[in-house]
């Protein structure tokens, strides 16, 4: 099974490593100002001095912080609220106004006028990703509970179970995949608006120390902590992945 896995990711390394040559060829050949991109070669060793010294540590566990912090709290708001509007007609009809109104707002624009109500500090930043993080799971658990076999709920009725019994043990496990669905799509969006709310407030985290290179004009470090968010989100979404296929272990293709 795992060298099965491992084969199937062949093709997608060998084609990084192509362009990685093709990259350290580019620059050294001078068809690419050195100034603007290092050749890759010289971006491993700037992140081997980072990884060694262990100054990656810090800012990369303040960027964690915020996006769990923001992660949870959207998450919770999103599957109740969806929970809430999708089970109760007068609850809809109270909030759908509100959530279209406000849901189509990218939310990297919200961030200044949060940081004009909230300040530069971890307030600000965990409503920030918080806010990223809601809609998608509010959305999606709304149509998961909306999309609750209706001959379920009839049995269920038939049984005499209540509302409360009705939603845990029928409704919520029934819009789970929805909800997680959701939750994915959000946990790289809470990435991105930690990073941004980090680069707006200069303040700690991946996101200041990218920005601050970048002023620096320190070429080789900037793209040595690029490539360490870009490992995170994909260590992220992998996690993520296989806390998923452990929730959803009833599906088929979860069991392989």
């Amino acid at each position: 099974m795992l060298s099965r896995r491992v084969l199937g990711w062949l093709p997608g390394f060998a084609v990084l490593a192509l362009m990685l040559v093709g990259l350290e060829t580019a620059v050294e050949a001078g068809w690419i100002r050195r100034a603007l991109m290092p050749p890759p070669s010289a971006i491993g060793l700037a992140l081997w001095d980072l990884l060694e010294s262990g100054e990656f540590a810090a800012p990369l566990l303040a960027t964690l912080r915020l996006v769990f912090t923001g992660f949870a709290i959207g998450s919770v708001l999103g599957v109740a609220g969806g929970i809430a509007m999708g089970w109760f007609p007068r609850v809809f009809r109270l909030l759908e106004p509100l959530v279209e109104l406000t849901r189509p707002i990218p939310k990297a624009a919200l961030v200044p006028a949060l940081m004009l109500f909230l300040g530069i500090g971890d307030t600000m930043k965990i409503t920030s990703v918080s806010l990223a993080v809601l809609f998608p799971v509010l959305v999606n658990t709304l149509q998961g509970v909306r999309g609750t076999d209706r001959v379920m709920l009839d049995a269920a009725r038939t049984h005499g179970w209540g509302t409360a019994h009705t939603l845990w043990h029928l409704v919520l496990p029934s819009a789970l995949p929805f909800i997680l669905a959701g939750m994915r799509i959000s946990l790289g969006l809470a990435l991105v608006l930690a990073v941004l709310a980090e680069m707006l407030s200069g303040q700690g985290g991946l996101g200041f120390l990218i920005l601050d290179m970048q002023r620096s004009f320190l070429i080789r470090q900037l793209y040595a902590w690029l490539i360490i968010l870009a490992v995170l989100g994909l260590a992220l979404n992998g996690l993520f992945l296989l806390a998923e296929r452990r929730a959803l272990h009833w599906q088929p293709a979860n069991r392989k």
